[in-house]
């Protein structure tokens, strides 16, 4: 295991047995705050988190609504990359109906157990939770028409394994639309490494045109990425300043340059 996915996986069990402890909402880098609600505050309306457990809420750590990006269909085989407490395998699994089904993929214990327990609340039956990796997916080929995740591609040490098991796992013409941090543009490296630090707690978010070309050299055509929520200086002012940078130095380095994006793209249809 690498030195970031054993750092993921400690952060995030440490979040989901702090959501089982509290009913306090988690920030993306755990207990106490790191982004807080400039990247993780209203992704989710109220008619779609009202029916849901309150954990699976608390254990939130997105930047984004994947399950809003595209419009599910009845029947439809779901896949969320890093499903975490597993409200978007949730919300998924009311949209494609008893004759779909929801799979949440986690390579953390304790998320998985939080997800599950979440799942048996919801009394949600389509739905089943996988433990792995998110760069070796557990499922056959061609076995899935939408692949979601919600600000964890960011996270993986191989993101170009990543896209390839996307691509594998999708039948022809299936989907891909996620949440994801990214990069606008060039930023200095000690910078960026606090900058990511503030945003999703470990280094890794892509510049947004690497991020579709990774897409296409996987396969992927119809490859979109869209900004939706770029992150202010004033908004990690804060976080930044106590790690000892002068803000008002690096203000004008980052200002608009990382944000929170929906990325959409299409596995091609079989020829003939």
């Amino acid at each position: 295991m690498s030195d970031i996915d054993q750092a993921v996986r400690d952060k995030y069990g440490a979040i989901a047995a702090s959501v089982k402890d509290s009913s306090a909402k988690a920030s993306c880098c755990g207990p106490t705050a790191c982004g807080g609600d400039p990247i993780t505050s209203n992704l989710y309306s109220a008619a779609e988190t009202s029916g849901l457990p309150a954990d699976a809420v608390a254990a939130s750590l997105g930047c984004g609504n994947p399950t809003a990006l595209l419009a599910l269909e009845p029947g439809q085989v779901v896949l969320d990359l890093g499903s975490g407490g597993g409200i978007d395998v949730l919300l998924s699994a009311t949209r494609v109906g008893p004759t779909g089904k929801a799979y949440g993929l986690d390579m953390t214990d304790e998320m998985l157990a939080l997800a599950r327990e979440n799942q048996r609340k919801a009394g949600a039956t389509n739905v089943e939770f996988l433990k792995g990796a998110i760069e070796s997916i557990p499922l056959p080929d061609r076995s899935v028409d939408v692949v979601i995740s919600n600000c964890v591609i960011n996270l993986s040490a191989d993101k170009d394994a990543v896209l390839r098991e996307a691509f594998r796992v999708l039948r022809p013409g299936g989907r891909f639309a996620v949440s994801d941090v990214v990069v606008r543009g060039e930023v200095p490296a000690d910078v960026r490494r606090s900058m990511e630090l503030w945003v999703g707690c470990i280094a890794g978010a892509l510049e947004e045109q690497e991020y579709v070309s990774k897409l296409r050299a996987a396969g992927f055509t119809q490859v979109e990425l869209e900004p939706w929520r770029i992150y202010k200086i004033e908004d990690a002012r804060t976080f930044l300043a106590e790690s000892g940078l002068d803000v008002d130095r690096i203000a004008p380095l980052v200002e608009n340059r990382f944000a929170s994006a929906f990325i959409r793209a299409r596995k091609p249809d079989v020829k003939g």
